[in-house]
């Protein structure tokens, strides 16, 4: 269905009409991420994931993988942090450096198995006689690729779920592994603690719960015909901004600008100036303006993911920024993570913004299931569609 920037409200308070305009069910999807991270810690742990540490830590891990798959590799080095003993690498491409050799671990991270990006890098790592650990759907090219590289193989039960639905499916394997290899620590109780985060997240952000008390139908109404400059103040947030741009895409069909502070503060935030800031038009304010008969241009909005743990310089960085935004007839939204662990800061952003971008998705008319787009560029290449 062809959507509009103008969001229906009503439609998101009446839980028979979300349910059949969402077919692929994205909704029960984010209600369940906190059974994801129970299974697939459970299926981490009786798949071997241990023995990878038989043969000490690695020079450096490399993860490989693309889209819905590959943002389990920004996760992990969110997660791992600047204080990990190595350098931990998001490879979102198909080509595997040249300084990759046998002290390095690769991981290839498909949901389906059958991703070419992700086979061609895991493969050269096998060739190169790299150690191989392979996350995806059992019995896969990957999986196999894996076997032959006499690697472990962390199976993923998708469930009849896209890959963007299986975030949580995808990531703990690796943070599982990142607890066995001292890269950081993830012990089982944290887990259980992230996925108990997530069972309330999906309480409180359900379609039970009506617009005015729910946050993430109301960031929905609020994205709903703007152009989201998303950023965020740590390697936790901002691994959480590009997962919130990404699902905007994929499911609200709807492009959205990343980044992190401090560097967007040195080139992005320029966009203020622009003629989407909408500062003097008068357009907002105009209360006679019927939004269905009269809809508002595009504008911007600045969407600061904030973390506890954000360094004093960049606090006061984004504090600079929402003045500076406002300043010029910008809106912005604030969403502030919260947890004791890196891995529930995570949650706690991306529970919201998953959630919020389906139901911006539903009130504008949209189906967030398909993938029409990358289905035909994937035909067009000639590689099977997911």
């Amino acid at each position: 269905m062809a959507g509009t920037l103008v969001a229906d409200d009503a439609l998101l308070d009446d839980a028979e009409a979300l349910a059949g305009a969402d077919p692929g069910e994205m909704l029960p999807a984010c209600a369940g991420a906190g059974a994801q991270v129970r299974t697939a810690a459970r299926s981490a742990l009786e798949a071997g994931v241990r023995s990878v540490a038989d043969d000490g830590r690695p020079r450096t891990v490399v993860v490989a993988g693309v889209g819905g798959s590959g943002i389990a590799a920004d996760a992990l080095a969110a997660v791992t942090g600047p204080s990990c003993p190595v350098q931990v690498l998001a490879l979102h491409d198909l080509v595997l450096p040249g300084w990759v050799g046998p002290l390095d671990l690769v991981v290839g991270v498909s949901c389906s198995g059958s991703t070419e990006e992700t086979l061609l890098v895991t493969e050269e790592a096998a060739r190169r006689g790299a150690r191989v650990v392979t996350v995806g759907r059992p019995g896969s090219a990957l999986a196999a690729v894996g076997e032959r590289a006499r690697g472990v193989h962390l199976p993923v039960d998708a469930a009849g779920r896209p890959p963007r639905a299986c975030f949580w499916s995808l990531s703990v394997p690796l943070l599982v592994l990142a607890d066995v290899l001292g890269l950081a620590a993830v012990p089982q109780e944290a887990l259980a603690a992230t996925a108990a985060r997530l069972d309330v997240l999906a309480e409180r952000y359900g379609p039970r719960l009506p617009v005015g008390e729910n946050p993430a139908k109301d960031l929905a109404l609020a994205l709903a015909g703007t152009l989201p400059m998303v950023w965020g103040t740590s390697g936790v947030a901002a691994a959480a901004a590009y997962r919130m741009v990404s699902q905007l895409a994929e499911n609200a069909k709807l492009p959205a600008a990343p980044g992190q502070l401090p560097e967007a503060g040195h080139n992005a935030v320029v966009a203020l100036d622009g003629p989407l800031s909408g500062a003097g038009d008068g357009a907002a304010d105009d209360l006679f303006r019927d939004p269905f008969e009269e809809p508002q241009a595009l504008r911007l909005r600045a969407v600061l993911l904030r973390d506890p743990t954000e360094h004093p310089r960049i606090a006061a960085r984004a504090d600079a920024v929402e003045a500076v935004a406002q300043g010029r007839g910008v809106p912005t939204s604030v969403l502030r993570a919260d947890g004791d662990t890196a891995v529930e800061r995570l949650a706690s952003l991306v529970g919201l913004a998953d959630f919020a971008t389906t139901y911006l998705a539903l009130a504008t008319g949209v189906d967030p299931s398909p993938i029409a787009a990358i289905d035909e560029l994937k035909a067009r290449i000639g590689e099977p569609a997911r």
